[in-house]
């Protein structure tokens, strides 16, 4: 059973918000995403080169830095779009966090 996203501040909503929505955003910074997961509860480790393996509710991933600048694109949000559904990260349960 995934784990409830509870206490989630104002920004971490909104870059979850903008990560999950379609179409796909190509304006987040990886410094708001490493941030985000950390604060889902994500282990994340370096791998090879730019890959970072990344585990949350016991799923594992591998998601990439950006090369050559701080803003992820398109297909990188796509991927850390799937990978964060496959781990019980959606919009409805950003939309419980809203409630509380």
């Amino acid at each position: 059973m995934p784990t409830p996203i509870v206490n989630m501040s104002h920004k971490h909503k909104r870059v979850l918000g903008s990560i999950l929505q379609e179409p796909v955003s190509g304006n987040i910074h990886w410094r708001e995403v490493e941030s985000l997961l950390h604060h889902l509860g994500a282990n994340l480790e370096p791998a090879h080169g730019a890959r970072m393996r990344v585990v949350i509710n016991g799923v594992e991933g591998m998601l990439c830095r950006p090369h050559h600048s701080g803003v992820c694109s398109k297909q990188d949000i796509r991927h850390l779009q799937n990978y964060l559904v496959s781990a019980g990260i959606n919009l409805a349960s950003l939309d419980n966090t809203n409630k509380e």
